[in-house]
């Protein structure tokens, strides 16, 4: 069936220069902004709802990327939206939730149905986001659930960009060696 799945009339539309493993799974109602990275073993499944990702964003190993569907107890649901230059580390799971730009989610975290994650933020590894949960723009937050640690550093806000620069360059070799 291939890495990219239509589902039930909805084809995941790629921007310029977007890589998607092999071994990644990209079903339904996606979007991917230009020069976004899907890495090995990653599911992003908007069989139910839109999933929206925006430019130079990576989506590292084994993460599992999901929606919140419209029934009686949500009638609206919760898309997932993901802005640009964020980084979302190995095994992360973000469902139905909006991830706002340049943003740093650490390996193996959790953010749930209607939690937002403002603009510049940092979610330390193994950190749990409950649902509805909102994180504000401009600070580091950890734990299970989190709380919010410490406003970021100067050096920390700067390497949203610097991580995004670099997955893309890591992105466009890849491309180059399966062209």
């Amino acid at each position: 069936m291939g890495a990219i799945r239509s589902f039930q009339g909805h084809t995941p539309q790629l921007g310029s220069r977007v890589m998607v493993d092999e071994s990644a799974v990209v079903i339904g109602d996606v979007t991917l902004g230009d020069d976004s990275s899907v890495w090995p073993c990653v599911v992003i499944r908007g069989d139910m709802h839109r999933i929206r990702i925006g430019a130079r964003t990576s989506v590292q190993d084994g993460s599992v990327l999901h929606i919140t569907h419209a029934s009686d107890y949500n009638p609206a649901g919760h898309p997932l939206t993901i802005g640009d230059e964020v980084t979302v580390g190995h095994s992360v799971c973000l469902h139905g939730c909006t991830i706002g730009n340049r943003v740093l989610i650490g390996i193996g975290s959790t953010i749930l149905d209607g939690a937002v994650v403002e603009d510049e933020v940092v979610i330390g590894a193994g950190s749990l986001v409950p649902p509805g949960k909102h994180l504000e723009s401009g600070f580091m937050y950890m734990g299970s659930p989190v709380k919010q640690i410490r406003p970021l550093k100067e050096s920390e806000r700067s390497f949203f960009s610097y991580s995004a620069n670099n997955y893309v360059k890591l992105k466009d070799a890849y491309l180059k060696e399966t062209q």
